[in-house]
């Protein structure tokens, strides 16, 4: 069956990726694509409910059905990001793409990319039908767009390379996770704000400027073999994404010393409201969409 499903996939996507597209090295993982957005989708709508039900019958159990998906969010994010650090790492080291790093394919990395934009496929679904705000929607299809281009085959080497910044999502998941079930101020949240901080500076900062900087070459030495679409989106994602990570990183540093000052919370009928802490452009204490 499963056999059955991934011939028809593969034969039947192959004419609109290869022929109209030039996306050559999408059909064969073209199941995976599919799979993936199927998987982060049960996980979201049937998985994470019935988990966090059993576990946090208070927390979750009680709560409303927007604060629900929210926390369901949570637990997908948290599983993706888990899920792909170890993924882009064992695609991080093959020494055919350091060669090329504009062209050069190993179906390793097409793998780790379908199962990325698979992800960013259910995020992108997600955002629309629990509408938040245009920018969730944006930035769910911006960065799907982005791994999908990439089965031209283009910049495969930098593909892992990218989703290291995942790191920092694992410990701003659980820094949610530990609001919502009143730990907010805790040792236990002070130590995951010190990952936090080391992950987010350490790989999406230091490691990232790099990568970015190492992009933009490869990317420039390639603008004649490329359509000026490709150039244009990776160019300007490439600066504005490094970009906006400093300005996130000044309002996580902002959040959390407000969080941990000896009188950091605001008292509203006798409970602590926590500042939130932003990441990505979305503060952690909102809505679940935030890579």
């Amino acid at each position: 069956m499963a056999d059955t499903i991934r011939t028809y996939l593969r034969d039947a996507s192959t004419p609109l990726l290869t022929d109209t597209l030039g996306l050559t090295m999408m059909p064969k993982h073209i199941d995976t694509l599919v799979g993936s957005a199927l998987f982060f989708t049960v996980i979201h709508l049937i998985v994470a409910p019935k988990l966090s039900q059993a576990f946090f019958p208070e927390a979750y159990g009680k709560a409303d059905k927007k604060f629900q998906n929210n926390w369901s969010i949570h637990v997908v994010s948290l599983v993706h990001s888990l899920i792909i650090i170890v993924l882009a790492v064992w695609a991080s080291d093959l020494p055919a793409l350091e060669k090329d790093r504009a062209f050069a394919w190993d179906d390793r990395v097409g793998l780790v990319a379908a199962i990325a934009a698979g992800y960013f496929v259910w995020d992108t679904v997600d955002a629309i039908v629990n509408f938040v705000d245009i920018g969730f929607v944006i930035h769910g299809m911006a960065c799907g767009i982005t791994y999908i281009l990439g089965f031209r085959p283009f910049s495969a080497y930098y593909g892992p390379r990218c989703l290291f910044w995942e790191c920092s999502t694992v410990f701003l998941n659980i820094h949610w996770f530990l609001d919502k079930t009143g730990r907010s101020g805790s040792t236990l949240q002070l130590i995951n704000g010190v990952f936090l901080v080391a992950t987010f500076f350490g790989v999406r900062l230091m490691m990232g400027a790099k990568t970015s900087y190492d992009f933009w070459h490869t990317l420039y030495g390639a603008r004649n073999e490329i359509p000026l679409a490709y150039f244009l989106i990776y160019g300007v994602g490439n600066v504005s994404l490094q970009s906006l990570n400093w300005f996130w990183f000044s309002k996580m540093i902002s959040a959390l010393r407000k969080r941990f000052d000896s009188s950091p919370a605001k008292v509203s009928k006798g409970h602590k409201v926590a500042p939130p802490v932003y990441l990505n452009g979305h503060h952690a204490n909102g809505n679940g969409h935030h890579k």
